[in-house]
């Protein structure tokens, strides 16, 4: 587990998710794992944030040019049209529905769509490995709620990925559920960042998330910016 301070926001999508592939080159927390090709083919998994659009956010991989990306394939889903409690019902894109803006912490947590979501996010890490991608450079990400995903898609999968990156995200379900994360999917790396002024995702929220993966026994990276 490591946390590292990042004083340039400008810069922290970019070295958080080339980081991600890095920390799952050189850290594993079982040395017999085979390192990926990185000229074999690889999956990016982007899933936005509340109110947001996969094709949006697709200007992302753009700043991604170095060689260990030639041969990856992104995918930019957009959320499901749903009614979101902290709007007062408004209907807007939500992979799960969230009853209270800013998150904490605390906040309450709505396991039962976020437990559908995960298993749609599921289904397309099953597609692309039917596609004859190797789990290994299989990687999912996502901003805010779609980080809230990320986690919890990674550490529900049966199998163990690439890595996880969630920017300004939360643990968007309850300790319980660590008994249901397999020790394979435990031998994913996360990296964690977010913004110490965040006002959508309380960076206590996000300071939640080392200690829960600690817990569980997930090998983490936690970066935080001070703008």
């Amino acid at each position: 587990m490591k946390l590292v301070l990042l004083t340039k926001p400008i810069t922290l999508l970019t070295l958080t998710l080339s980081g991600t592939l890095l920390f799952t080159l050189v850290f594993r927390p079982n040395p017999s794992i085979r390192r990926p090709d990185s000229m074999a083919r690889s999956f990016i998994l982007w899933l936005h944030g509340l109110g947001d659009s996969g094709p949006a956010n697709q200007p992302i991989k753009n700043l991604f040019t170095s060689p260990e990306f030639r041969n990856t394939n992104w995918s930019f889903p957009s959320a499901p049209s749903n009614p979101v409690t902290c709007n007062y019902g408004a209907v807007m894109p939500s992979w799960f529905d969230i009853h209270e803006i800013p998150v904490t912490a605390d906040s309450p947590k709505d396991e039962s769509s976020l437990v559908k979501a995960v298993q749609n996010v599921h289904k397309m890490i099953d597609k692309e490995i039917a596609a004859g991608t190797n789990p290994n450079n299989i990687f999912v990400c996502g901003f805010s709620q779609g980080g809230a995903l990320t986690l919890a898609s990674v550490l529900l999968y049966p199998k163990t990925l690439g890595g996880g990156a969630v920017f300004s995200g939360w643990v968007p379900f309850n300790s319980s559920l660590i008994n249901q994360i397999s020790p394979d999917a435990k031998r994913t790396p996360i990296l964690w960042s977010h913004g110490m002024d965040d006002r959508t995702v309380l960076f206590e929220a996000g300071q939640a998330g080392p200690p829960f993966l600690e817990k569980a026994g997930v090998s983490w990276s936690f970066s935080f910016n001070k703008q």
